[in-house]
């Protein structure tokens, strides 16, 4: 039997699994923050399959546009974008591992799971899970009001975190858990505005 060697990569501060509009927005205020962020992109999201008349500030636009425009933003300030399916999350010394479908495995602190309708990876982690409340979503990850889970270090953000399914609204909470993990990491609490230049 072949084992496979997986190759190690350096540590980031924050890696997001998933990366529909809810995690694309959560790795873009984590890299625009200025955290080393990676984000994990398995290409099977339900986005890409929508349009989308009802996201604010947008009149209409595709699925698949909206997702690549938001790995765009997330890697205009520095989020390095994998497309790789995550299969395995594990306890590291200093934070977790991820190990992928290509043989990749990569360390983060922290950990925010965007992964929509699938528990799978967050359960075979010890990640507490429950019943979904919305049409369709039969289980979610148990996360308190900051996102995070029964796990320290492991957080959880979307549909998969109990939210709507709808992309403004998981776009929005993703953004939420990305501040309160940066303010973790800070010390302090995090707040990003910017503001028109005169």
């Amino acid at each position: 039997m072949l084992r496979k060697t997986l190759r190690r990569f350096n540590m980031y501060e924050i890696a997001v699994i998933g990366a529909g509009p809810a995690g694309a927005s959560a790795a873009l205020f984590a890299a625009k923050a200025g955290k080393q962020t990676l984000l994990v992109d398995s290409d099977k999201g339900m986005t890409r399959r929508g349009r989308y008349e009802n996201y604010y500030g947008i009149a209409e636009i595709s699925g698949p546009e909206l997702v690549d425009i938001g790995h765009q933003q997330a890697v205009k300030f520095g989020a390095e974008l994998v497309k790789d399916q995550a299969v395995k999350l594990s306890k590291s010394e200093e934070g977790f591992v991820i190990e992928t479908e290509g043989g990749t495995s990569y360390e983060a602190k922290h950990i925010i799971l965007a992964t929509g309708v699938l528990t799978d990876l967050a359960a075979a982690a010890g990640v507490q899970t429950q019943d979904g409340t919305e049409p369709r979503i039969k289980t979610v990850i148990t996360v308190n009001a900051q996102g995070q889970t029964n796990v320290p270090g492991i957080w959880a953000a979307g549909t998969v975190a109990g939210v709507s399914v709808h992309a403004v609204i998981t776009a929005g909470d993703g953004a939420k858990v990305a501040v309160n993990v940066i303010s973790e990491l800070n010390g302090a609490r995090y707040v990003d505005h910017d503001v028109l230049k005169s």
